[in-house]
């Protein structure tokens, strides 16, 4: 949980922000996320994040201006520069309508898939730091590890060993030029502005560059794992050859570039599936053991097999 204090502070500066653009503010506060990864709270037509207390200040500075370049792909913020808050770095954001977590048939696949196309199309700067997606499925790891022992461990942790380095975060990753989201889900997409402006990604603590295919890796994995519909994968891998995306062939099969990135993505979803069971100190669910039982598999999957797919 955060900070009493800083969740205070923060909830004051969406106000403050909040009042500033618009003198007739409804008013009206809520927190929308509060985790260790990060705090938002909104205000009326105005959001505050925290980021996380090890953010570098210059990575963001830099996925800040990203965001601003791209206000067709990204959502901007409201400043180019973070603020500090109870040390902690703090972005204002406009508010915009989340996808309805209660109306999955409304899922806009076709959008998400299409905003990641002409991301991934588009120059990525210079100064731009690397895609933190393996990062923070290597992180999933060490929670798991920290966690303590469980059953589940042992086929997260064998089929974590059969990723190459790259996925692993411990080498570089061998696309280093390509603009990447680093974290898409769908509840990385609002609509801006509110409530039924045009679909924008949203969420620059991972952007960076590196392979476009993690990018695609969590639907990839759901669909392999039989949590996503096909007919639903097929929305999204369609929608996203049509516009151009560079992470798949155009035609063909799309798993020899997808295979290491969604098998990465199983295992970070089991990973922290397992490590929150422990803390918890409860069973898996019906959900979390599909995605160890995927992992399970995975692990008889000879490690060099793996490496070959990502070739």
């Amino acid at each position: 949980m955060t900070p009493a204090p800083l969740l205070h502070a923060l909830t004051t500066k969406a106000r403050s922000t909040a009042h500033t653009r618009s003198p007739t503010c409804p008013c009206g506060a809520e927190t929308l996320a509060d985790r260790p990864d990060g705090t938002v709270v909104r205000h009326a037509d105005t959001v505050a994040k925290a980021h996380p207390p090890d953010t570098d200040p210059t990575e963001l500075i830099h996925r800040l201006t990203t965001a601003t370049r791209h206000p067709d792909i990204l959502l901007p913020p409201l400043a180019p520069t973070p603020a500090p808050l109870h040390d902690r770095l703090v972005t204002l954001w406009p508010y915009g309508t989340p996808v309805d977590p209660d109306d999955p048939d409304a899922a806009p696949w076709e959008a998400a898939a299409t905003l990641l196309a002409r991301l991934h199309r588009a120059p990525a700067p210079d100064a731009l730091p690397a895609m933190r997606g393996p990062t923070k499925a290597a992180r999933a790891l060490v929670r798991l590890r920290e966690a303590g022992p469980h059953p589940a461990a042992a086929p997260v942790l064998r089929a974590w060993s059969t990723l190459p380095a790259w996925a692993r975060a411990e080498a570089p990753m061998p696309d280093t030029t390509t603009l990447c989201h680093g974290d898409l889900h769908l509840g990385q997409l609002v609509r801006h502005p509110a409530p039924e402006g045009p679909w924008l990604l949203i969420d620059v603590d991972d952007l960076g560059v590196g392979v476009p295919a993690w990018d695609l890796a969590r639907p990839a994995a759901w669909y392999a794992c039989g949590l996503l519909p096909p007919d639903e994968w097929t929305r999204f891998l369609t929608a996203y050859r049509a516009a151009g995306g560079p992470a798949v062939p155009a035609e063909g099969d799309p798993w020899p570039a997808l295979d290491v990135p969604a098998r990465a993505l199983t295992v970070q979803t089991a990973a922290r599936a397992v490590a929150k069971a422990v803390v918890a100190g409860r069973p898996l669910d019906e959900v979390e053991q599909s995605v160890v039982e995927a992992c399970d598999r995975m692990a008889a999957v000879p490690a060099q097999l793996a490496r070959e797919c990502a070739k």
